[in-house]
């Protein structure tokens, strides 16, 4: 009887998702019956309404950095929402919000010393535009509005993030959008129009072409430029040597904020706390979100410079922003303890130490005719697919949406494997899992993705 009752319950969610729930990014499925029903996860898994077992393979979302079902994640939650639920930051502080400040300000680089607490990574990179206008504004140089990003960068779905956002296809639904941002070349070395066989002189040209974008506009009016540690879209583009170096010192030379844009990269993707700190620059600003809680509770955040935190420390100026939910309480406190198990169970130095077997154990998959290039650093990869490796022709619309999305995207899920298959750019797979795998899933992770990209060059 209890088993009926089950099914039955497990019935009627199905049809609540599948009549009532509106998905993020996804077409609605005809049938209740082939919506997929994400129910428990465990570790580096997660498993469905049928009991069916999958390897996470990209954290959720980016986002679930220590692993999913930790105990002591649900009880600091549990902790802090018996003892203070809920309060607004605006003209107060709660314990929380404030001792993860202090600690998140302790990690982030240089003189990077305050905290603005958001609910997500689009809502902190809104904030950073936001406060980069109102800074130069109060320091006499109103003039200086525009953002700077890259060609195929996404950087969030509000108004603000989806303008400096560098994906054409994401846009036209909502245009007109906020006006001002503009569009430098990525660090794509695989498709470098320049310099693809010399990294260094590929990345001073792609650096100086935000300099020309800065010279073309007219400085007075740039306010920043948003860039990613590794971008994101397009496929996990990391930085040629000495690239972030030039653009801090374009940035430097004409009063541009640098802003480092971590939604993905912070928190041990890289295996530190911050992309800026891997590649060794210094941003005026750093967003961030996802692996600050690892997930288990919405939290982002944009972290300043005691510079442009300067004009309002005497509190006659007032950054004019806010959210209701920002700094939450049992956000904050999940964080604190996300951060405890980083440092208890040393997730950084194992990403670290595990990244060149991750990286070599995908590079085999290199011996298909599909694999043309496998790119990223810490856990954090992308592999491109082509049709021709001598040529590196990419795939057309119709191949796109029939092997990508049609094929690949159903074939890894149905053997086991949750990744994304995108073709934001030229198509790609993404892998970004829980930084707790070792050498046994990376094997598991490149046999599911053989034997489904093996089938899918035959429909080639």
């Amino acid at each position: 009887m209890s088993q009926l009752l089950a099914a039955q319950g497990a019935e009627l969610t199905k049809r609540q998702a599948h009549e009532n729930l509106w998905l993020h990014f996804s077409g609605q499925p005809a049938d209740a019956a082939d919506l997929p029903m994400i129910v428990r996860g465990e570790g580096a898994y997660v498993f469905d309404d049928h009991g069916r077992r999958y390897l996470d393979g990209l954290a959720g979302l980016f986002t679930v950095q220590v692993g999913h079902g930790r105990r002591e994640l649900a009880e600091a939650a549990a902790r802090q929402s018996e003892k203070l639920a809920y309060f607004p930051l605006w003209s107060y502080a709660n314990e929380p919000a404030a001792e993860l400040a202090g600690r998140l300000a302790d990690l982030a680089p240089g003189d990077l010393n305050r905290v603005f607490f958001t609910n997500s990574g689009s809502e902190a990179v809104e904030s950073a535009w936001k406060l980069a206008k109102q800074y130069f504004k109060i320091t006499g140089k109103p003039g200086k509005h525009k953002v700077i990003s890259r060609t195929t960068a996404y950087h969030g779905t509000t108004h603000g993030a989806l303008s400096i956002t560098g994906i054409p296809e994401l846009k036209v639904n909502f245009e007109p959008l906020v006006p001002s941002t503009f569009r430098a070349a990525n660090t794509n070395l695989y498709r470098a129009p320049l310099h693809g066989d010399d990294p260094v002189a590929f990345g001073r040209w792609a650096a100086d072409e935000i300099e020309r974008v800065i010279l073309q506009e007219g400085p007075d009016t740039v306010a920043a430029v948003f860039l990613e540690p590794v971008q994101n879209a397009g496929g996990c583009f990391p930085p040629p040597p000495g690239y972030f170096q030039r653009v801090r010192e374009i940035c430097d030379e004409y009063d541009v904020l640098l802003v480092s844009d971590e939604v993905i990269c912070a928190f041990g993707r890289l295996g530190t706390y911050f992309g800026a700190e891997r590649y060794d620059y210094l941003p005026d600003m750093i967003t961030c979100a996802k692996g600050l809680t690892s997930g288990y509770s919405p939290m982002g955040a944009l972290i300043a410079s005691d510079r442009l935190y300067e004009p309002f420390a005497d509190g006659r100026n007032v950054f004019s922003h806010g959210y209701t939910f920002g700094g939450h309480p049992v956000s904050a406190a999940v964080a604190l303890a996300n951060l405890d198990i980083f440092e208890r169970e040393h997730l950084n130095e194992h990403v670290r130490g595990n990244e060149q077997a991750f990286r070599s154990t995908l590079e085999k998959l290199t011996d298909l005719p599909i694999v043309g290039d496998v790119r990223g650093d810490g856990y954090f990869y992308g592999l491109e697919l082509v049709k021709d490796k001598a040529t590196k022709e990419t795939f057309t619309d119709e191949e796109c949406d029939r092997v990508l999305k049609g094929f690949l995207s159903k074939d890894l899920f149905a053997n086991g494997l949750y990744c994304r298959a995108d073709d934001r750019g030229d198509p790609v797979i993404q892998l970004s899992p829980p930084l707790i795998l070792g050498q046994g899933e990376f094997d598991e992770i490149e046999q599911i993705l053989r034997s489904s990209l093996t089938r899918a060059q035959e429909l080639l």
